[in-house]
C-alpha cells in the first residue's frame, strides 16, 4: 500500500483556522490595507499553523511580478568595510528580523542588497526595474543618500524606515522622537537631576536633530535654557569619545542623555573608568532598547523603538503599494516607550 502525500493546504483552509473569509485572506497575503490588524495577525497564524505556501511562481505568470522584495540597507562604505558595519550593528539585524516575521508566514522571502556607493545604487534601481524584485524596504544610514530619489524617479514601490531628509513622495515608518527625548528629559528630572547634557546623534541625520529639538525642549519648559551637547555617531566608540568630552568640559555634571544605546554603552566604559557612580553619581538614558542596552552594566534606562513592529509595518505597506500601483505615499508614526533600569 502507498503512503499518500500529504495534502497541500489552501486557502480555504487557512480561512476556516482563521475563521474568516477566502477574500479576507486573500487580501492580507496581498497586503491590502484595509483590514483590521487583529484579523491580519489571525491569518498570519493560521497560515503558519497550517503550512499554507503561495504558489508564487504560478501567481508570477499572472500578474507579471517577481514575487519577492528587497531589503535594502543603504549608506557610505567606510575603512573597516560597508558590510562589517552593517552587520556589527544591532540595529539592522532588528528591522531584518521584524520584515522576516512578517513576509515569511506569507511566503516572502526579503533579498538583501547592501548599496555602498553610486555604482551599487544605480545596480540596485536597475535589478528592481528588470523585475529581479517588486519593490524594496530601504533603511538609509545617512542623510544625503541619493538612492530613496532613485527609486521615486524610477517608479519603484519602496517604504523607508525614518522619514527622509529631503521631502519626497515616498511612504515610510517612523517614531515619534521628540517624544522619546522628552521622556527621557522627565525621567531625569524626576529623579533629582540638575546639571544635565547630551550625547547627539549625527547632527545631520533628521532623527538625530528630532531626539535633540525634544529633549531641549522638555528641558526649557522646567527652567533649563542650556543644556551642553556633545555630537556623536551612533557608535560606542563615539559615545566614548564624547563622554570625556562632556566630563572635561562640565566635571558636575549628574545626567546625560544618549542618542542611541550603543554610544550609552560607550558612555558608561567612561564614566566607570573615571570613578562615577551610576546612576548615583550620573544618570545615564539611553535611546532604542536595542540589546546593547541588557549588555550594559548597570543595564540601561533607555526609551524603547519598536523597531521589529515598525519593520513589520513597512513590509505591509509595501505590500499594499505593490498590490495597488496607483496608491499615494504614507506615513506611519509608532509611539515611544520608557523602559527603566539600573542606570536612571
Amino acid at each position: 500500500m502507498t503512503d499518500r502525500a500529504p495534502r497541500t493546504a489552501t486557502l480555504e483552509d487557512v480561512a476556516r483556522v482563521a475563521g474568516v473569509s477566502r477574500a479576507t485572506v486573500s487580501r492580507v497575503i496581498n497586503g491590502v490595507r484595509n483590514v483590521d490588524l487583529e484579523i491580519q495577525e489571525l491569518v498570519r497564524r493560521a497560515i503558519a499553523e497550517t503550512g499554507y505556501a503561495p504558489n508564487r511562481a504560478a501567481r508570477s505568470l499572472v500578474t507579471r511580478r517577481a514575487g519577492n522584495i528587497a531589503l535594502v540597507v543603504s549608506g557610505a562604505e567606510d575603512e573597516s568595510g560597508y558590510a562589517v558595519t552593517v552587520f556589527a550593528d544591532p540595529f539592522f539585524g532588528r528591522v531584518a528580523a521584524g520584515a522576516v516575521d512578517f513576509l515569511r508566514p506569507l511566503g516572502i522571502h526579503p533579498l538583501l542588497m547592501l548599496a555602498d556607493s553610486d555604482q551599487a545604487r544605480a545596480d540596485v534601481v536597475a535589478n528592481l526595474r528588470q523585475g529581479n524584485a517588486d519593490g524594496a524596504l530601504v533603511v538609509s544610514t545617512h542623510a544625503e543618500d541619493p538612492l530613496p530619489e532613485l527609486f521615486v524617479r524610477a517608479g519603484v514601490p519602496a517604504v523607508l524606515f525614518a522619514r527622509p531628509a529631503t521631502p519626497i513622495p515616498v511612504s515610510y515608518v517612523d517614531l515619534a522622537h521628540q517624544d522619546g527625548a522628552r521622556l527621557a528629559a522627565e525621567h531625569l528630572l524626576a529623579r533629582g537631576c540638575r546639571r544635565l547634557a547630551t550625547i547627539t546623534g549625527p547632527l545631520d541625520v533628521p532623527a538625530s536633530q528630532d531626539r535633540l529639538a525634544g529633549f531641549r525642549d522638555a528641558m526649557a519648559r522646567r527652567g533649563h535654557p542650556y543644556i551642553p551637547i556633545v555630537e556623536g555617531d551612533f557608535k560606542q566608540n563615539g559615545g566614548e569619545g564624547a563622554m570625556e568630552r562632556l566630563l572635561t568640559e562640565h566635571p558636575k555634571l549628574d545626567g546625560v542623555f544618549v542618542a542611541n544605546d550603543l554610544m550609552a554603552q560607550g558612555a558608561l566604559l567612561v564614566l566607570r573608568q573615571h570613578g562615577r557612580r551610576v546612576p548615583e553619581d550620573v544618570a545615564v538614558v539611553g535611546f532604542d532598547d536595542s540589546p546593547a542596552a541588557l549588555a550594559c552594566r548597570p543595564q540601561l534606562t533607555t526609551v524603547r523603538q519598536p523597531v521589529e513592529d515598525m519593520a513589520g509595518e513597512m513590509a505591509r505597506l509595501l505590500l499594499s503599494h505593490i498590490e495597488n500601483p496607483k496608491s499615494e505615499p504614507t506615513s506611519v508614526i509608532f509611539d515611544p516607550t520608557l523602559v527603566v533600569r539600573g542606570s536612571a
